[in-house]
């Protein structure tokens, strides 16, 4: 049996055969991207392009897949990479260490973007890139401060509620008359920290819930 086998027998074989035929770009690999990229992989995604300009540190252990003690300074592109081909060598694995920005242009044309980016203006590059090259996305709103996994959503921009990244975006989007667009978020109050500082908590039973909803969206649109 392959390794899509039980894959297979769920959805059948058409199926996973557009997942094979697929290309699908995650752009941040952190707590909430590492894990839609994990469940692309193993869904069958034929081409997974990545995209992060950061390296794992220790304090993303908590919460980051790619965050191990033999991986404390690796970029983690190149984490993603190998780790992607130790789960199915025959992906094709594009990593793309850089930090996305309205300067940002990329010559490649995925079926389906993934934003899994913390920096407002950074999302909305990518919103702007996607719309321009007409390529479907689904974006990341806040993880941090949350620990009821209940209260995940999967949602319009326009429909959310609680959520202060959320409002940041939908702001934006308003503003500048962007089309609207489906996002994961949480409609879950900020959990009050117990140190105070300028990082955020977070857990990763809440962030990974958040990338395997990202990736369950893309692979329920590329299967329809």
């Amino acid at each position: 049996m392959d390794r899509l086998h039980r894959i297979t027998l769920l959805f059948g074989k058409d199926a996973v055969n557009k997942l094979q035929k697929s290309t699908v770009m995650v752009v941040g690999c952190g707590a909430v991207g590492s894990f839609a990229i994990e469940a692309l992989a193993r869904s069958g995604i034929g081409h997974i392009i990545v995209i992060d300009f950061d390296k794992v540190e220790e304090s993303n252990i908590n919460r980051q897949l790619y965050a191990l003690d033999s991986t404390i300074g690796k970029t983690k592109v190149e984490v993603a990479r190998a780790r992607i081909h130790d789960i199915n060598p025959d992906i094709t694995a594009d990593a793309f260490e850089l930090f996305f920005d309205e300067k940002t242009d990329l010559d490649i044309k995925p079926d389906f973007v993934i934003d899994a980016i913390d920096s407002v203006q950074s999302k909305i590059a990518l919103y702007k890139w996607c719309l321009k090259n007409k390529i479907p996305f689904v974006s990341s709103m806040g993880a941090a401060r949350k620990t009821d996994i209940s209260k995940i959503k999967v949602d319009k921009i326009s429909k959310t509620s609680v959520c202060p990244l959320a409002s940041k975006i939908r702001h934006i989007v308003k503003e500048e008359k962007l089309k609207d667009f489906p996002v994961v978020y949480s409609t879950e109050p900020a959990t009050p920290q117990k140190n105070g500082g300028r990082e955020f908590g977070s857990v990763i039973t809440v962030t990974g819930t958040f990338g395997l909803m990202l990736a369950d969206f893309v692979i329920k649109k590329i299967t329809a």
